[in-house]
């Protein structure tokens, strides 16, 4: 498995202290979108984010989303062009 450079390593970071994950993955998938649009010669712009926690049980697929979106808002603005996203409750 790939080491997270610094924006996987923070996307990480906030997730594991807003959620409590019981499991995380963040995979940096930019390898995969070189040359798209989006895509950065350093990488680090394609994530997925595989995440399950006790915050999304009874929660809609769309207010986890909402949730993850919003607490990553900076990196989505800034520097992440796409995130995908797997959350479940245990």
């Amino acid at each position: 498995m790939t080491t997270l450079g610094p924006v996987g390593q923070g996307i990480t970071k906030k997730l594991n202290n807003t959620f409590s994950p019981a499991d995380l993955r963040v995979i940096d998938e930019s390898a995969k979108h070189a040359g798209h649009a989006g895509a950065r010669p350093e990488g680090e712009t394609h994530f997925k984010v595989v995440i399950e926690a006790e915050a999304f049980a009874g929660k809609s697929r769309i207010e986890c989303h909402r949730m993850i979106n919003s607490l990553l808002a900076e990196e989505l603005a800034t520097r992440v062009h796409a995130l995908t996203i797997s959350a479940s409750a245990p």
